[in-house]
């Protein structure tokens, strides 16, 4: 059965560094998009960063660009989100998930991912 399994998340201090990893079985990692996710206390799932399959092309959400970056090793069916400069802003529990269709664009819709990890939780304070 598909799985993910996401670790890395822990506290950091503003303009500190982390780096999230999600570990994928149960599917062919190597031909879809993954997406990373973050809901903030009282807030509702926003779309962080997507890669396509052969991570040949990388989208961010504004607020991240230019801090975060996504990267996946499909050998090692392994997602991971460095994540720098962090903000208090950036604290939420972290999901990474994968996209319905094979072989498409990640798409920064909640519905259009069918599997989803438990989630890590990044909090960034001082």
């Amino acid at each position: 059965q598909v799985q993910l399994v996401e670790s890395g998340g822990g506290l950091a201090q503003p303009g500190g560094s982390l780096r999230l990893s999600c570990a994928a079985s149960g599917f062919t990692f190597s031909s879809y998009a993954m997406s990373w996710f973050r809901q903030a206390p009282d807030k509702g799932l926003e779309w962080v960063s997507g890669i396509l399959s052969d991570g040949s092309h990388t989208y961010y959400t504004d607020s991240v660009k230019g801090r975060f970056t996504i990267s996946r090793d499909n050998a090692k069916n392994t997602l991971y989100l460095q994540m720098n400069s962090l903000r208090p802003e950036d604290t939420a529990l972290y999901y990474c998930a994968k996209f319905v269709e094979d072989y498409r664009d990640p798409l920064p819709h909640v519905n259009l991912y069918d599997y989803w990890g438990q989630g890590t939780q990044v909090t960034v304070s001082s």
